[in-house]
């Protein structure tokens, strides 16, 4: 049969430190002199290279209305160009046309995902994040109910000594 693990263990599994301390007092005083919270947004930012910024700003733009009604206006004069003023440059069909959206597409998708993917990246800090401090909140709160349970014993024991005295 397996060992039950120490509260003290399973901390140290879920937080990935490695400690030296078994005393759980102590192990409870470690982790609220530490802060375990980060800003996933600053670290983000500070580690931010030049070709994610530019994945960011294009995924930022592409997703715009303004680039979506610019592109709209775009593919109609692009048409009424090639059928009224430039017959022999792109006629219909627009195969032309259909290579630049093919090119734009292509180029377009790869950096668009690349975004989300750092955008995916940013929330699993966020949730992992999120998981220590409500790990440390939840001893924390377990460490209060240990010593209001203690004050009410004391208390009881108090009163009980005060009750035989006035007798």
């Amino acid at each position: 049969m397996e060992k039950k693990k120490t509260k003290s263990e399973i901390v140290k599994m879920l937080l990935n430190k490695d400690l030296e301390t078994e005393d759980e007092a102590q192990l409870l005083d470690l982790l609220i002199d530490q802060p375990i919270a980060i800003d996933v947004d600053k670290e983000d930012e500070k580690n931010k290279k030049f070709g994610d910024k530019v994945a960011d700003k294009l995924t930022e733009v592409a997703g715009s209305w303004t680039f979506i009604l610019g592109f709209s206006l775009f593919l109609i004069l692009w048409i009424l160009l090639n059928i009224f003023l430039f017959k022999n440059l792109d006629p219909y069909p627009f195969i032309l046309l259909n290579l630049v959206l093919s090119c734009v597409a292509a180029l377009q998708a790869p950096i668009i995902m690349m975004s989300q993917n750092r955008e995916a990246k940013r929330e699993v800090l966020r949730n992992q994040n999120d998981y220590k401090t409500d790990l440390k909140s939840e001893l924390i709160l377990e460490e209060l109910h240990d010593k209001m349970d203690s004050i009410l014993k004391n208390q009881k024991e108090i009163l009980s000594y005060m009750r035989q005295k006035e007798k």
